[in-house]
Order: C-alpha cells, then structure tokens, then sequence
C-alpha cells in the first residue's frame, strides 16, 4: 500500500523529528511531505516533497509563515494515489488531504498539540503578538473544521488529549512519544563514549550540581533552573542552544552560584551530563516532555511541574517529584530527597517509553484503521500504564 508522511517542517533536531524519525524507521517505503526541509540528508532513502514555501523567504520566519500554512497544506493535491496518509502535526499538518482527482486516502493524525498560538496562547509567545491575534478567530474556525473531518486521531499524552477534547470537540488515541530508553541504558558511563574534549570539560564541572537541558526558550524556563540552583546553593549546568543564549550567559555572570553553559552538545555529552546531575530540573508546562525521561533513563532524578505532560512520565517520590511552584521550601526539599533516590529505580520507571512500544502501538493504531474498523479513539481502555490510555 502507498503511504505518506505528513511533517509540518524538517529540523535538524527536535522531539518532533525524533517522532518522525520512527515514522520513517516503522514505513521505510512511505513518501514525506513537508513545508520545507531544513535537514535534506535526513532521509535519503525516501522521496521527500516540500511546499512552494519551501523555496520563499517564509521558511525563515516562522510567524509571517504560519497564517499561510492551513491553506498551504489544504489545497496540496497530490501527484499519485496514497492509500493512507499519516500526519505529524503540531500546527497545522492535519489539514493535508492528499487528495487527487480519483481517490481520498484513509488520514492518521498524530497530534503532538494543536497549535499552541492558537489554542493555548498562554503558554506560547507567538499567541500573544498583533498578527497572531488578528488571525487566530479564523484560523480556530478553520482547524476545528480540518480536525473534525473523517480521520484517526492520536495525541501524545493525556494532558494533549484533553487539548483536543477542549479544542476540536474530539477524543483521541494516547501514543507516548518515542524516548531512546534502552539506548541510553546500554552505556554504564557515558564518559566512555566522548571527545577528549568533552572529557576535559565533564572533569572540569562541580562534582555535585542541578542540570537545566532544553532549547534556549522562553517557555523552557531555564532562568528559573538558574534561580532554583541559587535558593538550594547548588551550581548549575544549563545545557542545549537557542536565541537566548546571550540573555542566559548575562544571568549566569551574575548569579550567587557558579553556572556553566554548554552549548550545542552531542547527546554522548548530553547522556554524561544527565548521570553527573544530582537532579534534572525542568520547568515548564510541556505538552509530553522527551528529555525528562532521557534523564529518567540515565538515572537522574527529574523535578517537573504538576501540569503538563510530565506529571504523567514521573512518579512522584519514585523517578523524582512533581512541583506546584520551583522556588521556596518544596523546592529544597525535592532536592535533597531527590539526592536520595533509588537511581536504578528512575531508571526503571522510563522503560515504558522506549521507542520500540511507540512503534507497536503505532502499528496497532494505523492497522486498525487500515482493516476498516470503526472510529476506536473512545471505547477501549489501555492496561500498559494503568492511566486511561485510549485504544
């Protein structure tokens, strides 16, 4: 059967890729399309399609962009039959039919969040700027109507499941994301598997500290890392890269406390870093959250928020602790329990998210829908995590 990969666009590196990246690895036959590639050597042996965006100087910048995308994807008509079509979507790749003259293919959404700027504005920058706000009205009109179309609907946690109950007035299938858990649990030390380099740099860091790991965002909260290693008198290490890097370094001078920044590191560093931590902090409210469970998988301790897709991969007490707030008494004391956890238990606790089962239930999801079963996002109960995953 002929199948397509719908992306919104192609990075070189994101949890969204990391998805995509299994998609590819499960359909290795499947054509992706995409707005435009940003990592053209990222899957050479697929036919890799890209928008007319794709050659404009909106695929330099994403806000101008967005408020074409829906139509974009819309009006995409394809160049052959696809007998199904699997979207991974965070915008507005849910829209895409792929239609031709002659034939509708069966459509899979996997719905990483519907799109922050329009439903959640709250919790995304974008949201709040003059020609989001100008066009979110229409735009909301449009995606509820795209979303209720005929089509399966997986979303990537509980927390986004709820999203799209309040959004698009549907229920979804639960699919967690796929975490490299049994590659990163293969390497005892992963000082083993790094540059001299970064060896030198690892020997040179505190012996005890808080790590912050994300992109240099706002949302990300890696400002509150700095000022939760200043109220518990730890050093921090803040990993990763981003346009605040500069904003990052400025508080870092200033701060109580010494705080490193390692930009850009190799995920061999990455998985170093998370076995030296004392505890992960991460703060924000994320829609699922990869590299928490990353740090899960090399034995750190996590601290997360209450809301958000986190609160569902960490067990409270167990692979670290959930917080109301990242300042005052509670944050002190999750700390100093999170010293004390049983690393080879919150280790444990992130096998549930290895990449192997994201296929399986990938596979069982798009099978269903493929054999002609009926719409099935609300009438079976998952018993592999014991939280209401939808089958």
């Amino acid at each position: 059967m002929a199948g397509l990969i719908a992306h919104e666009w192609i990075e070189t590196r994101g949890g969204a890729e990391r998805v995509l990246d299994n998609m590819v690895a499960e359909y290795s036959t499947a054509d992706i399309a995409c707005l435009w590639d940003d990592a053209p050597s990222r899957y050479p042996d697929n036919r890799v399609l890209q928008s007319w965006m794709s050659a404009s100087p909106l695929r330099k910048n994403k806000a101008l962009a967005l408020p074409l995308m829906s139509a974009t994807w819309r009006n995409w008509r394809a160049d052959q039959n696809y007998d199904w079509v699997l979207a991974s979507s965070y915008v507005f790749a849910h829209h895409a039919q792929f239609t031709t003259k002659t034939h509708s293919p069966l459509k899979f959404s996997y719905v990483h969040t519907p799109a922050r700027y329009l439903w959640a504005p709250e919790l995304d920058p974008r949201g709040r700027r003059a020609i989001a706000r100008a066009t979110s009205p229409l735009l909301r009109a449009i995606d509820r109507r795209a979303a209720s179309a005929d089509s399966y609907l997986a979303a990537n946690s509980e927390f986004v499941r709820e999203r799209i109950l309040r959004s698009w007035n549907r229920d979804s299938r639960v699919i967690y994301p796929p975490v490299d858990v049994n590659r990163i649990m293969s390497v005892r030390d992963w000082t083993s598997e790094i540059s001299e380099k970064e060896t030198r740099l690892i020997e040179g860091l505190p012996q005890t500290f808080l790590l912050g790991a994300s992109r240099f965002v706002e949302y990300k909260g890696l400002d509150i890392v700095i000022r939760a290693g200043e109220r518990a008198r730890l050093p921090v290490v803040i990993a990763g890269n981003g346009p605040l890097a500069d904003k990052l370094r400025a508080q870092a001078e200033t701060a109580s406390v010494p705080v490193t920044i390692i930009q850009s590191p190799s995920d061999s560093l990455l998985y170093c870093l998370y076995q030296r931590a004392l505890a992960y902090v991460f703060p924000p409210i994320e829609d699922f959250g990869i590299m928490p469970i990353e740090a899960m998988a090399a034995g750190c301790p996590v601290l997360v928020n209450t809301v958000g897709g986190t609160s569902e991969s960490v067990t409270h007490g167990i692979s670290g602790f959930q917080l109301d707030r990242f300042d005052g008494e509670d944050l002190i004391r999750a700390i100093d329990a999170a010293s004390s956890l049983d690393r080879g238990a919150v280790q444990e606790s992130a096998r549930r998210f290895d990449s192997v089962l994201f296929r399986s239930e990938l596979q069982s999801w798009v099978n269903h829908g493929l054999r002609g079963e009926t719409s099935f996002e609300a009438t079976q109960q998952s018993t592999r995590l014991g939280t209401g995953v939808l089958l």
